[in-house]
């Protein structure tokens, strides 16, 4: 398997020459010697981490304790045990049996047994295997391998929420929001939302809705919410990305929403109140007007009652006189005669 790999990155590459000097039989015994002393001399798989269009550095881990000579040594690296990505041939860097997409792509330090993959890609991920060879009498032996596990991270732009509710939001009214980040790698684990009032803090995770992007691989995600927010209280309400254990999490500017239904009611009292003050003080001194003129007509009325009273009794005592002097006319003229 791993020699009819090889015999297609040469395709590949349209290279069907002996390779140094070495026909493509005897590499492809390399590989075979690679892959059936493999399983006893890989280590653990070494997790590596690269940014997006960066240089992923993938190291062989290679002590060479015996300090041996780099010309007495064939290192190849290959990944997923599909394609070979570097080789060096007894000290030299050779590309004839690369795959296309890794000619001019990468270094070897050998000071340090470390790969540099330069612009790393996300179609770069996967498992890469160092294996290094040692030229002795007789046929080469592998003398050591490794494993690295590439990651490829892109950022995701910081997570944003924005307002879907039109209008001036009422009491009890339910508030309509969605938080949307994009232009990252790997896909997000989940978004959650922070509602945070009155030293009280919940969580609710809403459907998240995640595409990816066919040319660059990339994802963006949105999350909508739908709840009501109460009122009379400051409510801070965030979006949280999760990226996974190792990459953290991103969250979004807190969005600040106050409802102040009392504040309102005021604004009413505020307006109403002075206008039913002056209303019902120009009631009283309407009724303090008409009591005080109705106590004059009582007054003036009195007056004329205590008027007519007097002229009713001057009257009558004239009456009472001109009889009075009428009756001692008679007595006297009866006297008289």
């Amino acid at each position: 398997m791993a020699c009819f790999l090889l015999l297609k990155a040469v395709k590949h590459t349209e290279v069907l020459a002996p390779v140094h000097g070495k026909s493509i039989m005897e590499v492809c015994v390399f590989f075979l010697y690679a892959m059936i002393l493999l399983p006893g001399i890989a280590a653990s798989v070494h997790q590596v981490k690269s940014f997006l269009n960066h240089t992923a550095y993938l190291s062989c881990y290679f002590p060479n304790s015996q300090k041996t000579d780099i010309k007495d040594l064939r290192v190849f690296w290959q990944k997923d045990a599909v394609e070979v990505v570097h080789e060096v041939y007894h000290g030299q860097e050779k590309h004839d049996n690369l795959s296309p997409k890794y000619i001019n792509r990468t270094k070897m330090d050998m000071d340090k047994w470390t790969l540099q993959l330069l612009n790393a890609g996300i179609v770069d991920e996967g498992q890469y295997s160092c294996i290094i060879q040692h030229r002795d009498k007789g046929s080469p032996k592998v003398i050591h391998t490794s494993e690295c596990l590439l990651h490829i991270i892109a950022n995701y732009s910081q997570p944003e929420i924005e307002w879907l509710h039109t209008g001036e939001l009422k009491p009890n009214e339910y508030l309509n929001l969605s938080c949307s980040s994009s232009g990252g790698y790997p896909e997000p684990k989940q978004m959650t939302w922070l509602i945070s009032h009155e030293n009280e803090t919940s969580r609710h995770m809403g459907p998240m809705d995640v595409s990816q992007d066919v040319v660059t691989k990339l994802y963006n995600v949105t999350s909508k919410l739908n709840i009501t927010v109460p009122t009379n209280t400051r409510t801070n309400i965030s979006c949280l990305l999760h990226l996974g254990e190792q990459l953290g999490s991103l969250v979004s500017v807190p969005l600040v929403i106050e409802i102040q239904r009392e504040e309102r009611e005021q604004a009413k009292t505020d307006f109403f109140g002075p206008l039913i003050a002056v209303i019902v003080l120009i009631t009283f001194l309407l009724a303090f007007v008409i009591l005080k003129k109705n106590r004059n007509i009582s007054s003036t009325n009195h007056n004329a009652v205590l008027v007519a009273q007097v002229d009713a009794g001057i009257e009558n005592e004239s009456m009472s006189i001109d009889i009075f002097q009428k009756e001692e006319c008679s007595r006297i003229e009866t006297k008289f005669f």
